[in-house]
């Protein structure tokens, strides 16, 4: 393991651009050329969700390093019903592709989203059994954007929401980095 947050952080709502969301402490620095082709991170997100039954939400997560976005799970879209701190669960493998410097790094990442609230498409209340996976992001795998291998690079957990209010928020529960290998 190499992070993990201590304690439930902060309900965050009222932003739209995406930012950490994670406690400071589970932030964690990856030393200069720490990755090597192949190596493989896992990141493992529980939380709780609130949303609005007037419009449907959506929550964009990203793993982060430093300011580059390496994985995105797109925007994701909340079902019709209404939730204050549901749970969610999310994770990320980032298998190492190529590393270097300036841009030539790029994780291969793909997600798994499992929670009651999350829709594929459609304008749909919770199901009454069972709860939605979703592969983050859905489309055909493909390497991320580059970033620098060579240097010290912080590794964090953003999340963007697509509407500004009291009633749509995040908060985590628990966060984990791991090195599979």
């Amino acid at each position: 393991m190499l992070a993990n947050q201590t304690g439930a952080g902060t309900l965050l709502n009222t932003y739209t651009t995406a930012k950490s969301v994670i406690n400071p402490q589970a932030l964690v620095t990856l030393p200069p050329n720490y990755l090597y082709a192949g190596k493989t991170l896992r990141v493992k997100v529980q939380g709780g969700i609130s949303n609005v039954v007037t419009s449907q939400r959506t929550f964009t997560f990203q793993v982060m390093m430093g300011s580059i976005v390496v994985h995105t799970s797109g925007a994701i879209t909340t079902t019709t019903t209404a939730h204050t701190l549901i749970p969610f669960d999310y994770e990320v493998l980032l298998r190492t592709d190529t590393v270097g410097s300036g841009t030539s790094a790029h994780f291969l990442a793909q997600g798994v989203l499992r929670g009651i609230m999350w829709v594929i498409s459609g304008a749909v209340a919770d199901p009454t059994a069972g709860m939605a996976t979703i592969m983050c992001p859905n489309t055909a795998p493909a390497v991320g954007t580059g970033f620098d291998s060579t240097i010290a690079n912080i590794v964090d957990f953003w999340v963007g929401l697509s509407a500004s209010e009291s009633t749509t928020g995040i908060q985590i529960y628990n966060y984990t980095l791991e090195a599979l290998n």
